[in-house]
């Protein structure tokens, strides 16, 4: 089995890149591989507690819960939450703040990394 790091930079409904990549994740999973997500510039905004979501759209914040429930893991940049006025306590339970060095390291450990 291979391992992803998936980069995720588009903010929720937005565009459909966050779903793409939400949707791209679960498959992963569910065919056994390794997985994790770093979220970088709006893409901190998809980790946000208390979405409300219109009638008719996805969750993504409960797709994102959904993965942390299965043991994906998921780490936002913290200089880009902070600029964005968000705190760890504002994010989905799971959801760790990390700095550039953490992605270092799971780029380096990945067998692939794709972006959205």
């Amino acid at each position: 089995m291979a391992s992803f790091t998936i980069i995720l930079y588009e903010a929720p409904y937005s565009k459909d890149r966050a779903l793409t990549a939400l949707r791209f994740a679960t498959t992963c999973d569910l065919e056994g591989h390794t997985v994790r997500i770093w979220l970088f510039e709006n893409g901190v905004y998809l980790a946000k507690k208390g979405q409300k979501v219109a009638q008719g759209l996805v969750n993504y914040g409960q797709m994102l819960t959904d993965l942390l429930k299965g043991g994906i893991e998921v780490k936002a940049c913290v200089v880009c939450a902070e600029a964005r006025g968000l705190s760890e306590s504002e994010l989905i339970e799971g959801v760790k703040l990390a700095t550039v060095h953490d992605l270092v390291e799971w780029t380096v450990n990945s067998d692939k990394v794709i972006t959205f």
